[in-house]
């Protein structure tokens, strides 16, 4: 049973108001961020936050800018890119983990997430990299096209185009309807898709080198792949893995028979506890 969970009302720098939902454990030995894919409120993965606690791990779920809780919504007079959610948005979700280690005692603090989310967690511990020395990634990876298999790799560079476009033209990505993401943020299209034809990260508007941040990650890394996930393969989830030399990655692939439900990129969601147990086993 999901039930419900704990959560704080927060305020990001920018005025953006969230609420951040966490489970936390009578006696914590780590804390995690955990940032959703796409589109994904922060909501549908309390079963993942749940199995986690119940071993321990204080869990912490970001809400995106427009998503669940947020008091946002994309429109074409509400924009934003990966610069608001750097800037604003995970500072403000990470200073609970902050005074919850001030009132409770500090703990190790790992940063992960889904899809989408495990990217931006990656260019979130580039930007504090003294902050997390821990990575968990699941179902997640680079968009870039030449690190998909064909033929599908082959068409991506026709999307990555295409979605900005369409994003500009209706002032947000109808993403409900095309079944993609929920509706997003013209910003947001604009910045993923340009990761996925040059792999390369950056934001406009905030003049970091974000890549050259990736390179200073220290520490380990858990990703895990599903058997038979379109959206992020082995090979996607390889080239991310690959802009943190610094860190040590194992990568687990789990299967439909490990899962006990179809291993593709959200079927893990409505029973997560492999994927927990993959996390945990990389936890010392």
């Amino acid at each position: 049973m999901t039930g419900d969970a704990p959560s704080t009302p927060l305020q990001a720098a920018d005025g953006h108001a969230f609420t951040l939902l966490h489970c936390l454990p009578a006696q914590p030995r780590a804390r995690l961020l955990w940032l959703p894919a796409l589109g994904v409120a922060a909501r549908h993965y309390l079963p993942l936050a749940q199995a986690l606690a119940a071993q321990g791990i204080a869990v912490y779920l970001h809400e995106w800018r427009g998503n669940g809780s947020s008091a946002l919504r994309a429109s074409r007079a509400q924009d934003w890119g990966y610069r608001e959610i750097l800037e604003f948005d995970l500072p403000a979700s990470q200073q609970l983990l902050a005074l919850h280690d001030q009132r409770d005692g500090a703990l190790p603090w790992i940063i992960g997430g889904h899809s989408l989310g495990g990217q931006v967690a990656c260019l979130h511990a580039g930007r504090v990299p003294a902050c997390f020395r821990q990575l968990w990634l699941v179902a997640s990876g680079t968009p870039w096209w030449r690190c998909f298999p064909a033929p599908r790799g082959w068409l991506l560079p026709l999307a990555y185009r295409f979605l900005p476009w369409l994003a500009h033209r209706n002032g947000v990505l109808p993403g409900r309807r095309l079944g993609f993401g929920g509706n997003e943020a013209r910003g947001l299209i604009r910045d993923w898709s340009r990761v996925g034809l040059s792999n390369r990260y950056a934001a406009v508007g905030l003049h970091e080198d974000l890549e050259g941040q990736l390179r200073q990650v220290q520490g380990r890394a858990r990703a895990v792949v599903m058997a038979h996930d379109w959206l992020a393969p082995t090979g996607s989830m390889q080239a991310l893995l690959a802009k943190l030399p610094r860190v040590q990655a194992t990568t687990v692939v789990l299967d439909a028979a490990t899962l006990r439900v179809r291993a593709d990129h959200f079927h893990w969601m409505q029973a997560p506890e492999p994927v927990a147990e993959a996390l945990l086993r990389s936890f010392d």
